[in-house]
């Protein structure tokens, strides 16, 4: 299948895939990765152990998104070469089904019924793949799965997101590393949540306001049940 040409005009839908995957990774990685290490120090935990849980953490997590994600969009793109694979087949059993079926398909959004028939010819005749495949089952080079991309997009976000408070716990002593920890992160939540607003084009106070409201619910379970089980101990 030929690749549609994208438009000059940068339009903030081309980076809904990748944009998606970096600041799920990134937004993971930092409320998973806080809230164990709030959680590990919680239960009074030497340094050194928080530490170590928190690099397991990011290990694991960093791992556990990129395979997640690979799996998930692999699907996707599965069903999308299973499709493109019908489509050729139709258009090589029934070239003139297919041709009235996109006809139909630009007469539905508003096109005489003549002219619709006239560009589904042109198409056809230049991309009739191509054709189908963008107006018909909605797949271009903007929607195309992309399970490798994707993969290391939502792993090394969910590494970067990690990597923020695991370094508080570096920097500060033991003694704040609790709400040193706490109030770090929800300001990191609060910065990935306003640009990730900010590159989507959308409005900057409600999406900083949701993540930092579910990073704090996170953290706040967690750190109850490492004292829970710290004082158990």
């Amino acid at each position: 299948m030929s690749r549609i040409k994208l438009h000059k005009e940068g339009h903030l839908f081309q980076r809904s895939n990748w944009l998606r995957a970096a600041v799920l990774g990134a937004n993971d990685g930092i409320v998973s990765t806080a809230s164990l290490i709030v959680g590990v120090a919680s239960a009074s935990a030497e340094r050194q152990d928080i530490l170590l849980a928190g690099v397991a953490g990011l290990v694991a997590g960093a791992m556990s998104m990129a395979a997640g994600e690979y799996v998930s969009v692999s699907s996707q793109s599965d069903t999308e070469k299973s499709d493109i694979a019908r489509e050729t087949r139709e258009l090589r059993e029934d070239p003139e089904g297919e041709l009235n079926e996109l006809t139909e398909i630009y007469v539905k959004r508003g096109v005489e019924k003549s002219v619709a028939r006239e560009v589904a010819v042109q198409l056809m005749k230049a991309d009739a793949l191509g054709a189908h495949a963008r107006d018909e089952l909605g797949i271009s080079e903007i929607t195309t799965a992309r399970p490798v991309q994707a993969a290391f997009a939502s792993a090394g976000a969910f590494t970067i997101g990690a990597l923020m408070p695991l370094l508080t716990v570096i920097f500060f002593s033991q003694d704040i590393l609790i709400p040193a920890v706490s109030i770090a992160s929800l300001i990191f939540l609060g910065v990935l949540g306003a640009t990730g607003a900010a590159i989507g084009g959308a409005g900057i106070y409600k999406p900083t306001a949701r993540v930092v409201f579910w990073g704090a619910l996170a953290m706040a379970l967690t750190a109850l049940i490492g004292r829970i089980f710290g004082v158990a101990v």
